[in-house]
């Protein structure tokens, strides 16, 4: 299992930047609540599952199964 930037430069600098504007909250959710801090909990719940492969909520990371 491995994680990864999403591979699109202009995606990940923009969500980059809407991170930076919300102290490290998912920029893509309206709440600033512990679960939304980046990485989200949604994704570390994908991380841990063995069959799970795909982005993240926002798309910045992708997970791929090995």
């Amino acid at each position: 299992m491995s994680v990864r930037l999403n591979e699109d430069k202009e995606l990940v600098k923009m969500l980059r930047e809407g991170l930076k504007a919300k102290d490290g909250y998912c920029p893509c959710r309206i709440e600033r609540i512990p679960e939304n801090k980046c990485m989200c909990e949604e994704f570390r719940r994908q991380i841990a599952d063995p069959e799970f492969e795909g982005y993240c909520h926002c798309r910045l990371y992708y997970k791929e199964k090995d």
